[in-house]
């Protein structure tokens, strides 16, 4: 069991990185404060389509899935058909 001491540790150290972390990026930019931002903006528009891109793949799985159920179904029909000619 995690004592109280060391939960308080670790929250100390996550807070104090959490807080850190925008001075660092400012040191690692190489870019002037005042340049105009136009890399964010892209970024959220790209998720909407990872998320058309997830639900794209869904759907061609559940086709699979289908495809493959109606080729079985049709495969034991067939089987039952010649057991029932002999």
């Amino acid at each position: 069991m995690i004592s109280r001491f060391v939960r308080l540790s670790l929250a100390t150290l996550v807070s104090a990185t959490i807080g850190l972390s925008p001075i660092s990026v400012m040191a690692a930019d190489p870019a002037p404060a005042s340049a105009p931002v136009a890399a964010p903006a892209a970024a959220p528009a790209a998720q909407p389509d990872k998320a058309a891109d997830k639900s794209a793949q869904k759907q061609a799985k559940k086709d699979k899935k289908a495809k493959k159920k109606a080729e079985k179904k049709a495969k034991k029909k067939a089987k039952k058909a010649e057991a029932a000619q002999q």
